[in-house]
């Protein structure tokens, strides 16, 4: 048995197809697609072959539907210019379950892949903690990854650490000379440091010695002063580790790191400066090349890739660290904000200008807004994540313990971490990465609808009738003709071909989206269909077979968004 029912089933459709073609001898193809759920599983469009069998698409489906079809289709259908594929209920739910059975708890996943992807995300610089606004990278980035492995894919996830540049510089001298405030002490270190550097930064706009030292030790840091690149990278790895401790709170982990300054010391950014440097022009010293026939204008066109006094910008070490990806994968995908799209732009137009066939897929987000307004770093009140963490958390523990006073506090304050830390991922992952979002708590804490705790409620409903059932025998799928059964049946069997179309369409969101609407048919089933009740014992059996499937089903969405299956809440 294959681990895609619906795919396996669609093959053998087409099969029928072909055949069909070649007894009528016509050379256009017919199409193939989903049947609506009462008319069967899949619908023959005729239309293509009216023109040369002369006959309308409504007498072609007739002739057609005539014909014998082969197993494990009952009969072909005929209904206006279509022709349905049908199988008996008993024999559907036989196909569908027994390729559950024989994956087990793995049942969704797909045949390894070769393809080796490297997904760089989150990559928040190491200056601060992390906010609000960006929050939508890492839960992308991370559930993409876990979509992409389960479907076969081997994925590195990587963090690229921006420790270059004078925003780096300007928070070593501040952390170098600036007294901390006693009363941070107890503070989480990147929050003592960005107090600095705003202080830092503060004074910069007014006092030329501290400008002409912070260039100073940005042409040292950039000509590669090890010894100053080593305490330099000392203050962004204090940070970047607390920014880290933050993301294990909602289960985004890396698998490498890629620290900008590495670039500078073995020569990469310098070997771009060269190579770049015929094709470009030069302005007040700098040196930028001109991209007006890649469509972009005026400052948009300059692509600066080194300044006047020598050091190199962004720009110019974001090419050496995608020439370094290349090296290390088949296909690069980069999670970036929208605000990247002229700098992703201006990338893929140096490459083509370099004789480079090769740019790395973009995925670009747009910044979460709370009720009061988008979120901005250089913008006065800032919300971290560390505090929607927090208040998540809260919420969810006065929720369980309103449902659930007879757990005991300890079980009360887990289910609320799971509930609170799921809420979140699950709340920013399930729009589309280019739609913007406005995060409201009614929402992300919502049992009853687009939410986790939705989703985790009914896989551990699905646990708890599993629990109650204690030993059962293999029940008989020829009782499943529930039209609800059906239904749920018609879903677990498309759940693989659901999450590998996902993955490669890169779309997190619509994993999100099939799980609260498989969530919603399988408490409908068991609203609509009793099972522990269920009489005679076969029926009994087999619906909770349909039960443990749909537990697998939910269980292994939840994996692939990074959310916790509770078996209990």
């Amino acid at each position: 048995m294959g681990h895609d029912p619906w795919s396996d089933l669609r093959v053998r459709a087409e099969q029928e197809r072909r055949a069909i073609e070649s007894e009528l001898h016509v050379t256009t193809p017919g199409g193939i697609q989903d049947a609506p759920e009462d008319r069967g599983l899949f619908a023959l469009a005729t239309h293509a072959w009216a023109k040369e069998l002369r006959q309308s698409p409504a007498e072609i489906a007739a002739r057609v539907a005539r014909r014998k079809v082969g197993e494990p289709f009952a009969t072909l259908r005929a209904e206006g210019p279509y022709v349905n594929f049908t199988m008996e209920a008993d024999a559907f739910a036989h196909f569908v379950l027994t390729s559950v059975r024989s994956m087990g708890e793995t049942y969704g996943q797909s045949p390894p892949q070769k393809q080796r992807i490297l997904l760089e995300h989150t990559s928040a610089n190491p200056t601060g903690p992390l906010h609000v606004g960006r929050a939508r990278n890492p839960f992308l980035g991370d559930s993409l990854v876990r979509l992409l492995r389960f479907v076969g894919f081997p994925v590195t996830s990587e963090y690229l650490v921006n420790d270059i540049g004078r925003q780096m510089v300007l928070l070593y001298w501040a952390v170098m000379h600036l007294p901390q405030d006693s009363a941070d002490s107890e503070a989480r270190i990147e929050y003592r440091y960005v107090k600095l550097y705003q202080k830092a930064s503060e004074r910069l706009a007014t006092d030329e010695d501290l400008k002409r030292e912070v260039e100073q030790l940005t042409q040292r840091f950039e000509g590669g002063d090890v010894r100053l690149t080593k305490d330099i990278r000392k203050v962004g790895e204090a940070i970047l580790k607390s920014i880290l401790e933050t993301l294990r709170r909602v289960n985004v982990t890396f698998d490498s790191f890629f620290w900008e300054s590495d670039a500078i010391l073995d020569g990469s950014v310098q070997r771009v400066i060269d190579r770049l440097m015929p094709l470009s022009k030069e302005e007040d010293g700098a040196h930028y090349i001109d991209l007006t026939r890649f469509g972009l204008e005026g400052d948009a066109a300059k692509y600066v890739f080194v300044r006047k006094d020598g050091t190199s910008l962004y720009t110019t070490r974001d090419i050496a660290y995608h020439l370094n990806k290349m090296a290390r994968c088949d296909v690069a995908i980069d999670i970036v904000g929208e605000d990247h799209k002229l700098t992703f732009q201006r990338l893929k137009a140096a490459f083509t200008l370099m004789g480079i066939n090769w740019a790395p897929e973009t995925i670009f987000y747009a910044f979460v807004n709370l009720p009061e307004g988008r979120m901005a770093t250089r913008k006065g009140r800032v919300v971290h994540l560390d505090d929607l963490i927090d208040e998540a958390i809260e919420r969810a523990y006065a929720e369980v313990a309103k449902r659930r006073e007879d757990l005991p506090e300890s079980r009360k304050k887990e289910i609320a971490k799971t509930i609170g830390v799921s809420a979140i991922r699950y709340n920013l992952a399930r729009v589309q990465a280019e739609k913007a979002i406005t995060f409201r708590w009614e929402e992300a804490l919502n049992f009853e609808g687009n939410s986790a705790p939705f989703l985790q409620y009914a896989h551990a409903r699905g646990c708890s009738i599993l629990a109650k059932a204690h030993v059962r025998a293999s029940g008989d799928f020829r009782l499943l003709v529930h039209p609800q059964e059906e239904r749920l049946l018609r879903w677990i069997a498309k759940f693989p071909s659901a999450l590998r179309e996902s993955a490669e369409g890169r779309r997190v969101h619509a994993v999100a989206a099939f799980g609260s609407d498989f969530a919603a048919q399988f408490n409908q089933f068991y609203r609509d269909c009793p099972v522990l009740t269920a009489e005679p014992r076969a029926l009994r059996d087999a619906r909770l077979d349909l039960v443990d499937a749909s537990r697998v089903v939910l269980q292994n969405t939840l994996n692939c968004l990074g959310l916790t299956a509770p078996k209990e809440m």
